[in-house]
């Protein structure tokens, strides 16, 4: 099979609800044998993460409430873009700052994220960040957190047990940690 046999061909998009993050929208599409299909898609603006690493090795997670899922997580700082086509390295400056009150002197992209894409079409753009110094934390008004800095090991570890369950903070540790090794293994 190839890709033309599997190709949906986008015909029309209706918003069904603005909402203050995501707008939902309804596509409608013609399948590969011809026949109109609607799609129901999340649109979100995008957003940035970061794996902060101190030179102990020590990732900086942040704890907060998600109300969605119902508990408190542990996550690698993150947040949604201020406006379209804001540059996700800037975004992800933003966020570290903002969530941890660090900033860092070296970035690196480790990949884009795309989240849910049977359904949302957000992007989460995932950086390594090092040479950590301190800042004034300032998170948004609506915002509550706290963080912690943990081994990386020990938080690969949490995700390989299934402790962690956000996929950013997961995909993101174990990018970095394999990044890692690679490097230990090339000095």
């Amino acid at each position: 099979m190839t890709d033309s046999d599997l190709q949906e061909t986008l015909l029309s998009k209706e918003v069904i609800q603005e909402g203050i993050i995501t707008r939902m929208e309804h596509w409608t599409v013609r399948l590969p044998n011809g026949d109109t299909a609607i799609r129901e898609v999340s649109c979100h603006p995008g957003a940035a993460a970061v794996v902060a690493l101190d030179p102990e090795d020590r990732v900086i997670l942040v704890r907060q409430m998600r109300v969605a899922v119902g508990r408190i997580t542990l996550e690698i700082p993150a947040g949604k873009f201020d406006h379209p086509g804001e540059d996700p390295l800037e975004c992800a400056k933003r966020e570290l700052s903002e969530e941890t009150g660090m900033k860092a002197d070296s970035w690196r992209k480790l990949t884009v994220l795309e989240t849910t894409p049977g359904f949302c079409n957000e992007r989460i753009h995932i950086f390594l960040a090092s040479g950590l110094h301190s800042g004034s934390r300032h998170p948004d008004p609506d915002e509550f957190v706290d963080t912690l800095r943990m081994p990386l090991d020990e938080a690969c570890a949490h995700v390989m047990d299934g402790s962690f369950h956000d996929g950013k903070t997961c995909l993101g540790l174990l990018m970095a940690q394999c990044l890692r090794a690679s490097q230990t293994q090339n000095d």
